[in-house]
């Protein structure tokens, strides 16, 4: 699976309080499914949910919303491009705590393939990318949130 650490490092690199508090940030996968067929390669497509959770979190919700959208474009783009994905690939919980801060659910309904290829009875296994967007995606650097910079990062 490369998604969940590409994730969390774009997290990471977006959000100053989880970048110097990464216990605040976990990760699950949930409700994986393997979609495989009878071809002649054992190639397949690993379909889950990546649960994101974000414990005591004080700050707007938005700082945690953008950069999930952002990398969703270009590594999830169906999510934002097909009615399923509009309304279900993405969702999210937050309970308030007594102390003003919040448990922060995001779910994500993400899917990778994975090529197998068979040659000299060996097996290779290759994880897939998402295919690139057919136009070149220029990546914000800066994050503001009511107009104050809240975060800002290089590539």
């Amino acid at each position: 699976m490369l998604k969940p650490a590409s994730l969390k490092n774009a997290i990471f690199k977006s959000v100053p309080l989880l970048r110097d508090n990464p216990d605040m940030l976990h990760m699950f996968v949930d409700g994986g499914t393997i979609n495989a067929t009878l071809a002649t390669s054992l190639s397949f497509e690993n379909r889950y949910t990546l649960d994101i959770v974000v414990t005591d979190y004080t700050g707007d919700l938005n700082l945690l919303i953008v950069p999930v959208n952002v990398w969703l474009r270009e590594h999830q783009p169906d999510i934002m491009t097909t009615e399923e994905g509009k309304k279900r690939g993405f969702t999210y919980v937050a309970d308030i705590n007594n102390d003003d801060s919040k448990d922060v659910r995001m779910s994500l309904q993400l899917n990778e393939r994975t090529i197998v290829k068979e040659a000299e009875r060996r097996l290779t296994v290759t994880p897939l990318d998402e295919p690139p967007l057919p136009v070149p995606v220029h990546r914000p650097m800066e994050l503001y949130v009511h107009g104050e910079l809240v975060s800002q990062w290089n590539e």
